[in-house]
């Protein structure tokens, strides 16, 4: 059986990047541009009654991400996930995660 592994060198240094926000408004998509840095991971958790989570690893293809929520098992969706850029990320439209009143903390890695 013949394996294909692809592996990066480590950083010296990881950027490491957090943030919490509460949207009370018409629910959109949210970029986070100024991190400064390109993330390599990508995690955001809904905090409230859905928890949801998504997440984005180097990689993947743009708009994609790992979603889990509590009731059920994980899938990889191809729209409405994460989209990463040169200084940060966007966070896609993705209704079980990005709710209107519901607040949603998330991490980035570099």
């Amino acid at each position: 059986m013949a394996q294909t592994i692809t592996t990066k060198e480590p950083l010296n240094v990881t950027r490491l990047a957090t943030g919490r926000y509460l949207d009370t408004g018409i629910v959109a998509a949210y970029t986070f541009s100024d991190l400064g840095f390109k993330p390599r991971y990508v995690k955001v958790q809904n905090l409230a009654a859905t928890g949801a989570t998504i997440e984005w690893y180097e990689g993947m293809d743009d708009a994609s991400a790992w979603k889990s929520v509590v009731a059920g098992d994980g899938t990889l969706i191809t729209t409405l996930g994460i989209t990463v850029s040169d200084r940060g990320f966007i966070f896609g439209l993705d209704l079980d995660a990005n709710v209107t009143s519901e607040q949603v903390s998330w991490i980035a890695l570099g």
